[in-house]
């Protein structure tokens, strides 16, 4: 393959490519480099941003499922040949890699599977300081929206539960080729230093994702399926409807429901 062959966007694997060289500047200035030696770019693509995170102080990987932007990218990137992953994100084992060691996660995500990498970067939260990555713009607008708005959701609260959830910038269709039919948004996440929930957390999981099933009703009404006692649903907090709690108050409504099962 000739250097200057460029991978052509792959619609099965939402494939857009960034064009513009100071938003992926941008992107890669996002991230603080602080506090860990690894960083893992997803989907990379022909290596825009990739370019810009290997001026950086630190060793960079990338994971990658498109076998002719590997091609690319082993072409084109000499020495991050040894470090490219030709595994699915969402399906491989990362401690493979890293071990135990932090690193943190940037990328221009495919749309189609943007949540399923922000649900696995939580899962692996132990490992995950910071995040950085462009998304839908709405999807990045939720994800960083706070209580009492429309947009507040199963992704604000399960994010924002572990880290501190910034939007930066929007960028426009224009920039990808081919182009998006709807505007990206930038995000930064960086974990909270105090990310251990105060309750059970596969029960706080749960007690979001159902509420939030049912989010014109109030959470008496959503969450009748944990069969609580009568007295708890007295409690005024089940005259609320799930998007006006916070992360901090959903985690009380969690240890309240945790007491009443055990009780």
């Amino acid at each position: 393959m000739s250097k200057d062959h460029h991978v052509r966007a792959k619609k099965n694997l939402g494939q857009h490519f960034l064009t513009d060289e100071s938003i992926a500047e941008k992107i890669a200035d996002s991230l603080s480099y602080k506090g860990y030696d690894h960083v893992l770019e997803i989907g990379p693509g022909m290596g825009v941003l990739t370019k810009y995170l290997l001026e950086k102080d630190v060793t960079i990987h990338v994971i990658e499922i498109d076998t002719e932007s590997v091609s690319y990218l082993k072409n084109n990137y000499l020495n991050l040949a040894d470090r490219i992953i030709e595994k699915d994100f969402l399906k491989y084992n990362l401690k493979e890699v890293f071990e135990e060691q932090p690193f943190a996660v940037i990328g221009n995500f495919p749309y189609n599977i943007s949540s399923q990498i922000l649900f696995k970067t939580l899962e692996m939260r132990d490992q995950i300081p910071e995040f950085s990555g462009m998304f839908q713009k709405e999807v990045a607008l939720r994800i960083c929206s706070k209580e009492g708005s429309k947009v507040y959701g199963i992704l604000s609260v399960l994010t924002q539960a572990f880290y501190n959830a910034t939007y930066l910038f929007t960028v426009p269709p224009s920039v990808f080729n081919p182009p998006p039919k709807v505007d990206s948004g930038v995000l930064f996440l960086t974990r909270k230093e105090n990310y251990i929930l105060p309750c059970d957390e596969k029960l706080f999981f749960r007690v979001v994702k159902t509420g939030f099933q049912q989010r014109r009703k109030t959470l008496r009404n959503s969450l009748k399926t944990f069969d609580l006692s009568d007295n708890l649903k007295s409690n005024l907090i089940f005259d609320q409807r799930p998007e006006q709690l916070s992360v901090e108050q959903f985690i009380t409504l969690t240890q309240l429901i945790e007491n009443d099962i055990n009780s």
